[in-house]
């Protein structure tokens, strides 16, 4: 009787390992689909390549974006958003809304105005040294974006197509959670 006892504990082993096996996979499985999941249906996650952002987001710095900030509701000006590039949809930039659809937009002595009202900007890395005039109306279902760091970003006011689409916005950058060390911090 023993022996027959051995023989099914070793005929069930390789079963058992078996089973193990498959339930790791399983589960690792899950892990990718739902990774895969939230990445392209949750949140985007993003680096910054250039100090158009700064002092808001420093150049390298890692953050994530909501793609589903704004099924909801609409991109509101000073919002950071993720977008593709109007130029060149290929590639991604991020920036501050400065005007939303039907505002006028409009520069003069180095200062941003909306809709006639001086637009309080306490994110700006340094005062805006442009030097021209410039005027902007933005169109229905479009945003006119600018960099915080506006001496050096290449931003809307310089661009062949002057607005992002609402439908090239990616997402609203939410948190920035690597700034040369794990760190989280709300993007404002």
């Amino acid at each position: 009787m023993g022996k027959f006892f051995k023989e099914l504990k070793n005929q069930s082993r390789p079963k058992t390992v078996f089973m193990e096996m498959f339930s790791y996979i399983k589960i690792f499985s899950a892990a990718i689909l739902i990774a895969f999941v939230l990445t392209r249906c949750v949140i985007v996650n993003a680096e910054t390549p250039t100090s158009s952002m700064e002092n808001t987001i420093m150049t390298g710095d890692r953050y994530f974006g909501l793609r589903i900030s704004y099924l909801f509701e609409e991109p509101q000006r000073q919002d950071i958003i993720v977008f593709k590039f109007p130029d060149d949809e290929s590639h991604v930039f991020v920036k501050r809304i400065i005007g939303i659809p039907g505002d006028i937009v409009e520069i003069k002595n180095d200062t941003v105005y909306v809709n006639g009202e001086r637009l309080e900007e306490p994110y700006l890395k340094e005062p805006m040294a442009l030097g021209q005039n410039m005027v902007f109306e933005v169109p229905a279902d479009s945003y006119f974006v600018m960099g915080d760091n506006r001496n050096i970003s290449n931003d809307a006011r310089y661009w062949n197509n002057t607005y992002v689409k609402k439908e090239q916005i990616i997402g609203k950058a939410m948190v920035k959670y690597y700034s040369g060390k794990v760190t989280f911090q709300v993007l404002k």
